[in-house]
């Protein structure tokens, strides 16, 4: 069979996925988030607008002093919310975010809860970037707006494989500080396994930087089968990151219950960062209905 058919088939498929994504995905964004959205994420501030006569009751510390003096009347300046906002998306596309045993892997709840961020932002006429890592940052989009600029982020978080084993969390959130300069709203999408044999995050100190310099919310997806083992008896793994083999036995109660302590060791680690640094954050599994979790997430703010 001809190459070109190959390509073409795979082209007609990617285009099928993406428009897909986008049509679920948009009319949850204005049916749902749009005014939310509005409300959670506020602009950078107050920006110049005009200036116009002093009226009585006006607050005279608005007082443009220089017209005044020049035209020999009152005149204040008016100021306005800077609504516009820059909105950068940080999705994990290491292959742990592959793993899935219901209907939907990780890879594709996290694709479909950024496209429904990506949406929110443009109907509100912000502008949205990417940042696709693994162990390294595999992709950057730079912010734009339009739908164009929309369906071409989608169509890389379907259809990007990483370059790059493993995880590494600090590499996105610096790389996030070093290109994004002003202050932006940027949403890290994850399971957040990136830790130390002890079960410790690694990313404390690029994670609290970012939160400093930028409105950071964390928005982690699960499995419900990776936080405890099934007895199963002897099972066949591989890690889907390092690409290593191993035999698990799963009937035995003290391998069950060491990993379900790592486990849980590993998201008390993430959940005390998190707080410690006060950033905003809900967790979800790949079996629940994200839409309660990102409207719970946008009214806490």
């Amino acid at each position: 069979m001809p190459s070109s058919f190959h390509k073409n088939t795979g082209t007609t498929e990617l285009l099928r996925k993406v428009r897909k994504v986008e049509i679920r995905t948009k009319a949850l964004s204005k049916q749902i988030f749009a005014g939310e959205y509005h409300s959670a994420f506020k602009g950078r501030g107050m920006a110049f607008s005009e200036v116009r006569e002093y009226n009585w009751g006006d607050d005279v510390r608005s007082m443009d002093w220089n017209v005044t003096a020049r035209l020999r009347e009152p005149f204040i300046k008016v100021f306005e919310e800077e609504r516009e906002l820059t909105v950068v998306l940080l999705v994990d596309v290491s292959r742990s975010s592959l793993f899935g045993t219901g209907a939907m892997s990780k890879r594709e709840m996290l694709t479909e809860i950024a496209a429904v961020l990506a949406y929110s932002a443009i109907s509100n006429n912000d502008k949205v970037g990417a940042l696709f890592f693994s162990s390294k940052v595999e992709k950057f989009i730079p912010p734009q707006k339009g739908r164009s600029h929309l369906l071409h982020i989608i169509r890389e978080m379907i259809e990007l494989q990483p370059s790059s084993e493993g995880t590494d969390i600090s590499q996105a959130l610096r790389f996030l500080s070093n290109a994004i300069k002003k202050r932006c709203t940027a949403f890290l999408l994850s399971d957040m396994i990136d830790a130390s044999n002890d079960a410790s995050p690694r990313y404390e100190d690029a994670l609290k930087v970012a939160s400093l310099r930028h409105d950071l919310s964390v928005i982690r997806v699960h499995d419900p089968r990776e936080k405890s083992l099934v007895p199963m008896g002897l099972v066949h793994v591989r890690d889907l990151e390092s690409g290593r083999d191993s035999w698990i036995n799963t009937d035995s109660r003290r391998v069950r219950q060491s990993y379900a302590d790592w486990f849980s060791s590993l998201e008390a680690g993430t959940l005390g960062l998190l707080n410690k640094y006060r950033i905003d954050s809900i967790d979800i599994a790949t079996d629940q209905d994200y839409i309660k979790a990102l409207m719970a997430l946008f009214s806490r703010r």
